[in-house]
């Protein structure tokens, strides 16, 4: 019986080399992929998530537990029936245009790969355009903005524009977040949800997609 007890505490501790041995060992033990993901790998990811929103985990923590989570995924990965894939959600991430920063969105990029949701990660410094025809492209559930300056979060309200004007706005749900970012202001641009913190952001795209 592999140890998936084992298997989370290490992806709490981001030991990656100890988590792909675990990994392996319970492939050998031809274990069900989907049981190593969910009691094994996301079981561990859950916790780091709780810690973080409690403030007991920080940033460079959670990101190495996300880095030895992945590394097992990748050696589960091809084990996955087309069945086994079916996504919860798709969601484009990406940071507005004039802002350069990507730890926090990419924090929520693993975040809400550890709950099985498929991630369009589009990078930094994009215009309303882009982030548009990404949610066309992907038919994505969810678009995530995120801003770190005051001075770009206005672009938020650009890229809600333009979706109405293209007639999709309606086809998807819009989060925001970055630290100056409230949820007063989220409401004043329309958004449908605001996450102050990765954790949360992976909670309200479950909540918005259910």
């Amino acid at each position: 019986m592999p140890d998936y007890e084992k298997l989370s505490e290490k992806v709490i501790e981001g030991a990656q080399e100890d988590v792909k041995e675990l990994t392996q060992a319970a492939i050998d033990e031809d274990a069900d992929p989907q049981e190593i993901i969910t009691q094994g790998l996301i079981g561990g990811m859950n916790v780091v998530g709780e810690r973080f929103k409690a403030g007991d985990m920080f940033v460079p923590e959670v990101l190495m537990s996300a880095k030895a989570m992945k590394a097992g995924m990748e050696l589960v990965n091809p084990l996955l029936t087309e069945g086994d894939r079916s996504e919860s959600a798709t969601v484009v991430l990406g940071t507005v245009e004039g802002d350069l920063h990507d730890i926090g969105k990419n924090l929520v990029a693993m975040m809400l790969e550890s709950g099985g949701m498929e991630v369009i990660n589009l990078g930094v410094d994009l215009e309303a355009d882009e982030f548009v025809q990404a949610v066309k492209e992907n038919d994505a559930d969810v678009l995530g903005m995120s801003a770190l300056l005051t001075t770009t979060m206005t672009e938020m309200q650009d890229v809600i524009e333009v979706l109405e004007e293209e007639g999709i706005r309606e086809d998807v749900k819009v989060m925001v977040g970055g630290a100056p970012v409230t949820q007063e202001f989220a409401d004043d641009i329309g958004a449908d949800g605001w996450a102050p913190d990765a954790a949360t952001a992976k909670d309200l795209v479950l909540d918005m997609t259910a």
